[in-house]
């Protein structure tokens, strides 16, 4: 039998663009002077507003981790599956199906309704246009337009870290705050971090744990 799920860690926070921000969609036709078709924001199909997978922000965690410890063989994440890995308890153990799946959930964060009361009345996007530069020339070739969500846009973020019989779970939040932590000083989310895109500020975050059993549909009390 495997180990009971006990307890979970529900942490919520903002993210902020500190600077303008590209998490990609695909569009449709080119039009002269206008954005690439595959490089135009990412929208929700029925808002319309822009937002950030849940996939980008736990990919990057575990990417920050992995590069911290050392983790991953030849480009591939960290499969080792062992008990003291910054990563694998968190995120799983990448094709080790007997070393347990991902303990971490991390929500697709939209827009807070402060921010989208915002957007509403001036819904815009930045364009930016990139180069590659002739080294013998000196000219740009092959000008590139994308769209970024502007600075100053705001998501509420959200993960939820299952715990189980066993588990060090608080050494395992005290890696996932520090990867927040790296990501805001040190790092970007989405495309073009090194070209000056991504990058973003964690605000005020809050976390809770609950036992599993004390769960209704009402609601939990949080453990002190």
């Amino acid at each position: 039998m495997g180990k009971r799920w006990t307890d979970v860690w529900k942490m919520i926070f903002e993210i902020e663009c500190v600077d303008g921000l590209r998490v990609g969609g695909s569009g449709g036709g080119l039009e002269i002077g206008g954005v690439d078709a595959n490089l135009t924001a990412l929208k929700d199909p029925i808002t319309g507003e822009p937002y950030l997978p849940g996939s980008s922000i736990k990919g990057k965690l575990r990417s920050i981790l992995e590069r911290e410890h050392g983790r991953g063989v030849r480009g591939e994440p960290c499969k080792c599956g062992e008990s003291t890995c910054p990563v694998c308890p968190v995120f799983g153990a990448h094709k080790n199906t007997g070393a347990g799946a991902s303990r971490l959930i991390v929500r697709d964060a939209h827009f807070t309704e402060e921010y989208r009361e915002n957007w509403k009345k001036n819904p815009v996007y930045e364009e930016k246009t990139e180069n590659t530069i002739n080294r013998d020339r000196g000219t740009a070739n092959n000008p590139r337009t994308q769209q970024r969500v502007p600075a100053g846009a705001v998501f509420a973020g959200e993960m939820v870290l299952k715990v189980l019989e066993g588990d060090d779970d608080r050494t395992m939040l005290k890696n996932l705050k520090h990867a927040l932590a790296v990501l805001q000083e040190f790092d970007s989310l989405g495309a073009g971090g090194s070209r000056g895109s991504g990058r973003i500020r964690i605000r005020d975050y809050k976390e809770e744990k609950n036992a599993l059993k004390d769960v209704t549909l009402g609601g939990a009390t949080p453990k002190k």
